[in-house]
Order: C-alpha cells, then structure tokens, then sequence
C-alpha cells in the first residue's frame, strides 16, 4: 500500500497505464552553429504545433483559466529573452541545441522554484514542459500521446504536465497517480475540473509498478493498492459504487438551500479565475461568486488590459450571475507575482513587500483603470469590490476614496453606475484584531485564511521544513477569525471566507458556529459543503466553537469536531 495526497476525489478499481517519457541524455558538445541554431528553430516550430494541437483537443474539457495554460505556454517558446538566451549560448559557444536549451531551462526552473508565490512556482512546471518537448524533438525522441488511450486504465507517473492532462479523456483515464506534486499542483487542478480522481505525492511508485499490473486508487484517503486481492478489489469496488451514490446524491442539492437543521442559513459561494469559470459555479448550486481573482487578466496578458477589455469581462460574470452577489478582489500583484511588462523592485522578502493594495495605491493609474471598469459593470449586477492586503484603516480610505472619485467623474461623463459594496479581505493579523474598528466603514470582510495563516505563523506555507506551521485550526488562528466575524457582526456587516479553509470538512462545522455568513470554495466542494450544512444544527456548532477556541492545540481542535461530526 502506498499513501499519497488525495487531489482530486473518487475510487477506482483498474489495470496500470505506466507513462514513462523518454529519458534525455544530454551533452555538451561541440557543434555547428549555424546546424544547431536551425535545429532549435526546427524544435520550436514543432513544440509551437503540438501545443495548439493539445490545445484544441482540450476546448469544452477544461476551463477558459486552464485553457490559458497553453497559451502561457505558447508565449514561452516565443519569448525573446527566454530563446534568445538559447540562442546567445549556441552563437557564443558553439554548443549543441539541446544542451542550449537544457542549460537555459533549468536556469529559469530554478529562478521560478524558488519564488514564495504558488503561481509563479507552477510556472516552473510550465518551463519544464515545454523545454522538454523542445529537447525531444531536437534528439527525435518520441513523446507519449495519452489521448491515443482506448481501454479503462489508471495512469501511473512520476509526474503530469499540463500537456499531459489535458490530452486525458475521462471515458477511459479513470484515474492517475504521481510520485509528486500537491493540491495546488497543475495535475491536481485540472484534475479536479475534469473530476477524474486523482492521487498525488506517492513516493516511489513508478518502479514498484508494471505495464498492466492491477491497481486500486482511492483518492478519498489517498491510497494505492498495488496488484491487490480478490476480496480487496470486491471490497474498493462497493466503495466505489457508495461514493458514485453520494456524488449523485448530492446533485439533488444544486437548488437546495445552505440551511442548517435548526434554521440558520448561510452561503455557499464559488471562487473564480475567469468569466468561464461561472458555469460550474452555477452547475453546482453556487448562490454567488466569493472570490473573483482579476489578476489573471493581467497575467494572461502581455501589456495591461484595457478599461473597455476589463468592463467586459466582469459585465460577463455579473450578467451569468444574475441577482446573485459577486465579489471582485482588486489587483493582487506585485512582490514575487510580477508581471513581465511592468518593473518592480527587488525585495529581500517580497511577500510582504511591495504588492496588491500598497501597489494599486502607488500606481493609482493602474487601479483608477480597473475601478472604472468595475464602477461601469456594476449596473449588471450585485457587484461587491474588494481590496486585498489591508493593513490600515488609512489604506481602505485612500481605496474607497478613489472609487468615489471615479463615480463622479463616471456619472459626470454621462455613464450610469450602479449599487456596489466596498470590503476587504482580512488577510493580515492587524486587520483581524482591528477588525471592529474596520466594520465601521466597510461594507463587508472576506477572510483570507492562506495568508492569515502563514503571516500569522510566521511561516511560509510553501516550506518543507516549517509546513508543520501551517495549522488552519490552531486555535490562534481560530480566535482571530472570530475576532473579524464579531467585528463585522458588531456594525451590523457581513463576514466571507474565500481562502482553502472554507471548503474544509472539518472546517464547516467550527465556522459555522463562529457566525461566518459566506463559504467561498472551488465549485466542484460546494453541494458537498451543503450536504453538512444540513446535517447540523447551528446552536450545537456554536459550542462547539466555544470548546475548540478554549483549546490549546490544533490536534485538540481536530479531535473534538472530529468526534463531533462522527455522532
């Protein structure tokens, strides 16, 4: 048995597909240079080819934000600093193409790796992608295509690359298991999108493992069986069939309400990267949009976009969204997620540097831009804006004060604005204990638990050595979400939660009873998050609420809601 992260949920009971790509062997080598430069020009065009021929293959599979993948992807293998560095060292020491390229690869590699920020560490994975196609078809080394699969099989890697996944068919690919990779890790997310259940950071499996060997993935517990029994395979196959049951089962929920068994409702939101994202919101019973990330369409982008580009792009999610509210969160760059057409500085720890809020306040050219464009979209919808990062009650006022200059030189130009709300995200201790004093002039908070957690702990969740920090339900952490629920509640406004926490099994019952209004999720949580809901009864939720932020330890608190949810 092997145990793993299960990324994306499900039980499958199949036969081995073991993906082994081919393995490179390169060289420095002393070479022609007008050969090696056509060669990798010849590499190039071919790379471009397959990944618009994936690409294509993967529209109605995968979401507009995963869709983007490739074309970041295409970008890179026209990016002039990026070849033209490839180039500099064939030119300059008459190297082979292939070591050029590897060279230059694994130095962008290393440069992304070693960035705190999640994007940009999965940008690593696109430059690996597509630097190791480049070298296979330098060397002529053929490239596995999944989407040639016929039979029902489990696929086995060391890794997915996007490419990889997104040429998956899910009539056929009923799972897949890597060596490694996360929850956050591009394999998992499209995973997730194509609910093909998935386990992830298995260890050594590739080598324990045979071309059609009998295989179990249970990617609720994240575990894998390995040529198992007859009666174990019988076993997975009846959990397979009662959690085929649940997932139906809880369809039937898409238009129930999120109310718990004494009466208390609450709501159960989708976070989203693009206006795409809003069907599977909808498709799964969402009552509105918690999160809407607007910092891919400036990362999508090579130049930044437009007022009119970024006007239609919210007007799109506000219209699908109906009378149902969605919440914006402004700009949030800067530090270690740059944007390759603006300069930021170089901080020794930018995570806490110069980025989001303190950027759009400096750069009130960029932010009167996407405030325009958001003012003129709130006719459309249930519009509410939110500023991410704030640390001071004189940052919301500077933001809020800008938004209301941007109305009057709006409505004074003859355009129509609508209603709107103005809150922020409460991702920064100090805002988290102030929170009473915030409520008296925002509409609303959204408790972003990732970076809460990390600031708060004084430890980067992305870290190996200290990963053991990054406890959701420490109860430190837990008091100063209550603070911020009690701060809203006092001033008579709403409190969210839009980061990984709100979707967490046994997170729901613990901010449930500490009053949260609003669960923000990946779509494909919700009807499952409303399943609990409705399983509970608010008034036993608020003590146990009380009895976990009286612990001491996070074990402690997982213990007592664990015993909780098991009556």
């Amino acid at each position: 048995m092997f145990k793993g992260i299960a990324a994306s949920a499900g039980i499958v009971v199949s036969k081995v597909y073991k993906l082994e790509h081919p393995v490179l062997k390169i060289e420095r080598k002393d070479a022609n240079v007008e050969d090696e430069l056509a060669k990798l020009q010849q590499a190039i065009v071919k790379t471009q080819k397959d990944i618009e021929t994936i690409q294509k293959k993967a529209v109605g599979k995968l979401t507009d934000e995963e869709l983007a993948i490739f074309d970041a992807h295409l970008m890179v293998t026209s990016d002039p600093e990026f070849i033209g560095q490839m180039e500099e060292q064939i030119k300059n020491e008459s190297v082979n193409a292939d070591f050029a390229v590897n060279e230059v690869g694994n130095m962008f590699i290393n440069m992304f790796e070693s960035m705190e920020d999640d994007y940009f560490k999965e940008r690593a994975a696109d430059i690996k992608d597509v630097t190791y196609r480049i070298k296979c078809h330098i060397l002529g080394e053929v490239i596995p295509d999944l989407s040639t699969i016929d039979t029902e099989v489990v696929i086995v890697a060391h890794d997915l690359t996007p490419s990889d996944t997104a040429q998956l068919n899910k009539e056929f690919t009923k799972g897949f298991a890597t060596e490694i990779g996360g929850r956050t890790s591009h394999s998992a997310i499209m995973a997730r999108s194509l609910e093909i259940p998935a386990v992830v950071g298995v260890g050594a499996l590739l080598k324990e493992c045979k071309q059609n060997d009998d295989i179990i993935l249970d990617a609720i517990e994240g575990i894998i069986i390995l040529n198992p029994s007859e009666d174990q395979k019988s076993e997975y196959r009846v959990k397979a069939e009662k959690y085929a049951e649940y997932k139906e089962s809880l369809k039937e929920l898409k238009d129930a309400e999120s109310v718990t068994v004494d009466g208390h409702h609450v709501e159960l939101v989708g976070n989203i990267g693009t206006p795409n994202d809003v069907e599977g919101v909808l498709n799964n019973g969402g009552e509105g949009v918690g999160l809407y990330r607007t910092e891919f369409l400036y990362m999508d982008a090579s130049e930044l976009p437009s007022e009119n580009d970024q006007f239609e792009a919210y007007k799109t999610v506000l219209e699908r969204m109906g009378n149902r509210p969605v919440v914006v969160r402004t700009l949030d760059i800067g530090g270690d997620k740059e944007l390759s057409y603006l300069k930021f500085p170089h901080e020794m720890n930018p995570f806490l540097g110069y980025r989001a809020i303190r950027l759009c306040l400096d750069r009130t050219d960029i932010f009167r831009t996407q405030l325009r464009a958001l003012l003129r979209a709130s006719s459309y919808g249930k519009l509410c804006i939110m500023f991410p990062m704030i640390a001071t009650l004189q940052e919301f006022r500077d933001a809020k004060a800008l938004v209301e200059e941007e109305k009057v030189n709006l409505t004074n130009e003859g355009v129509t604005v609508g209603e709107y709300q103005l809150g922020m995200m409460v991702e920064i201790p100090a805002a988290a204990v102030l929170a009473d004093q915030f409520a008296k002039e925002a509409d609303f908070f959204s408790i972003g638990t990732n970076d809460l957690i990390q600031y708060s702990m004084a430890a980067d969740r992305m870290s190996e050595k200290v990963a053991y920090l990054y406890q959701p339900y420490n109860p430190a952490i837990l008091r100063l979400i209550k603070m911020t629920i009690d701060g809203a509640h006092k001033e008579g406004k709403w409190c969210g939660m839009c980061g990984e926490m709100a979707g967490e099994e046994l997170a729901v019952p613990l901010l449930l009873g500490m009053g949260l209004d609003e669960f923000s999720m990946s779509a494909s949580s919700i009807l499952a998050a409303r399943k609990m809901v409705r399983g509970l009864a608010y008034e036993d939720m608020k003590k146990l609420a009380d009895e976990a932020l009286a612990c001491a330890t996070s074990e402690e608190v997982m213990a007592l809601v664990e015993k909780a949810i098991a009556k």
